[in-house]
């Protein structure tokens, strides 16, 4: 028998070392063992280009929600994409789920599996037989193929699909827990990977406008997810310099691809999108890190910005002119009297923490889930001036740590840390829902986080009323669901921790008297 292998009828390929198929539902948390198993499948090249560029820090699977979430949200939003996904049916239940939570209204296709066609190879005929089904020119623009842990552990060979059915094009990527740390960072695989296609496109001859047009001035692609009236008031402080502000990506629409290949400097608003960076400056594109907020991080973008379009120093001014004096108000008319900690796995933490630092607020620690980057630079070096002590890929314990030490009047942060901070009566925010949703550049971001801030803040003493009205209940031994009042054996306890000791003891013994 040939080991040639057919796909579309289109061209014969070699067949593929397909590795043991991995026990589904190990997933992200499998660590070592699901990577592992990729490499043998010979995924070796995708996860190293994963580990240049998403860095992992201390902890080696995500701690927040599944990566995948980012790039199925990023599809989700566009117009005419449709999303597939192949993955473990509980991977897939919890995606969907959290996807319509956050008001997707919009069906996501499920390709099931098991270990048979797995090692056979089925579900990628399966996978195949999917998009062909759905490429419906009159509906969709694209197709979004993803792979989870399993799949993608597996060898399972989007890269072989065709690349368009019937005009729809075919976008397959792999978003595994094991490769991508954060949700945040798998935009960045589908925005990458969609800018890469139409990049294709776009050498390959004409291409459509967006159905918004384009702008008759020069403009500036903003890459990064943000509040809806963001980009306009950046466009705004653009236009006296003669600019316009572009496309955002990830974009909303495909054709929007198109015209952010097609400007001219690409803003870089939130740092983690490395492999979208990597095709804008493949295509000749300057890409400028940080962004137009509070009133240092605005007078320096827009230098920047204006140096990267050779703008006439005359009209960098009057950009800086008619909004900076309205900015230094807006932030004087907003402050912020009190400590906070700041943590979050959206990206944008460090342009938080400049606002709230330029609003009075006194900022020890910041906390983000995502790597270092060239595009965050300048705002870590504003950091540091300011005493803040900045870390990168920081984990959950890093948080926590820095809380508990610093004892803020505000924690903004995860879930978890929202969590364990109204536990020790410290007021918290949710970063994700309550901060990062807002505008935050140029005026309408100077002053919008005070309000929500001071609030919080004011309720410390409501929050140390309920710790002490609620104090012993549902912690240690009262933990729980209880009939009646818990039977308490300190004798038990004392035998137990005498074999504990005991265990330890053996253990330090046999390790030649080393305790660690």
């Amino acid at each position: 028998m040939s080991d040639d292998v057919a796909y579309d009828g289109t061209e014969t390929t070699q067949a593929l070392p397909v590795a043991d198929a991995p026990v589904d539902g190990m997933g992200c948390h499998a660590g070592s063992t699901m990577e592992a198993a990729a490499r043998q499948a010979g995924q070796s090249e995708l996860l190293d280009q994963f580990a240049a560029d998403y860095p992992k820090g201390p902890h080696d699977q995500p701690q927040s929600m599944c990566p995948a979430f980012g790039s199925l949200r990023t599809g989700l939003r566009m117009r005419r994409v449709a999303t597939v996904l192949s993955g473990s049916a509980c991977c897939v239940y919890g995606l969907t789920f959290v996807s319509h939570f956050y008001g997707a209204r919009r069906s996501v296709g499920y390709v099931p599996f098991d270990s048979e066609s797995l090692v056979t190879g089925k579900l990628f005929e399966d996978i195949r037989d999917s998009v062909h089904d759905l490429a419906n020119p009159d509906q969709y623009d694209a197709i979004v193929v993803t792979n989870l842990c399993v799949p993608t552990a597996s060898g399972v060979p989007l890269r072989l699909l065709p690349k368009e059915i019937n005009g729809v094009r075919i976008i397959g990527i792999d978003v595994p827990g094991f490769g991508v740390p954060t949700h945040a960072e798998a935009k960045d695989v589908l925005a990458g990977a969609m800018l890469a296609y139409a990049a294709e496109e776009v050498a390959a001859g004409p291409v459509a406008k967006p159905a918004s047009g384009t702008s008759d001035r020069p403009a500036v692609a903003l890459l990064g997810e943000m509040f809806p009236a963001d980009p306009m008031m950046i466009g705004a402080m653009l236009a006296p310099m003669g600019l316009a502000a572009g496309p955002v990506v990830p974009a909303r629409e495909w054709r929007e691809l198109y015209a952010a290949l097609d400007c001219g400097a690409v803003a870089a608003i939130h740092p983690f999108y490395t492999s979208a960076t990597r095709v804008f400056e493949r295509a000749g594109r300057p890409v400028i890190g940080s962004a137009p907020i509070g009133l240092d991080g605005t007078d320096a973008w827009l230098s920047a910005i204006g140096d990267a379009f050779g703008v006439a120093e005359a009209q960098i001014g009057a950009a800086k002119n008619a909004f900076l004096p309205a900015i230094k108000g807006a932030l004087q008319g907003a402050r912020i009297d009190g400590t906070i900690t700041l943590s979050g796995y959206e990206g944008s933490e460090l342009l938080v923490a400049r606002l709230l630092i330029e609003s009075g607020a006194n900022v020890p620690y910041v906390g983000t889930a995502c790597a270092k980057s060239p595009a965050s630079a300048a705002d870590l070096e504003w950091l540091m001036a300011k005493g803040v002590k900045v870390k990168f890929r920081a984990s959950l314990e890093d948080d926590l740590a820095a809380m508990e030490a610093v004892k803020p009047d505000l924690a903004i942060g995860t879930t978890p840390v929202v969590q364990k901070a109204k536990e020790a009566g410290i007021p918290a925010l949710y970063f994700t829902n309550l901060i990062s949703a807002r505008p935050l550049m140029g005026p309408a971001g100077a002053g919008s986080l005070a309000q929500v801030v001071n609030t919080a803040m004011a309720n410390r003493d409501r929050m140390a009323k309920m710790r002490a009205f609620y104090e012993g209940v549902g912690s240690g031994d009262t933990a729980g669901v209880w009939e009646g009042v818990p039977n308490i054996r300190a004798d038990f306890r004392a035998q137990n921790q005498k074999k504990l000791e005991r265990a330890e003891k053996a253990r330090v013994a046999a390790n030649g008297g080393v305790k660690c």
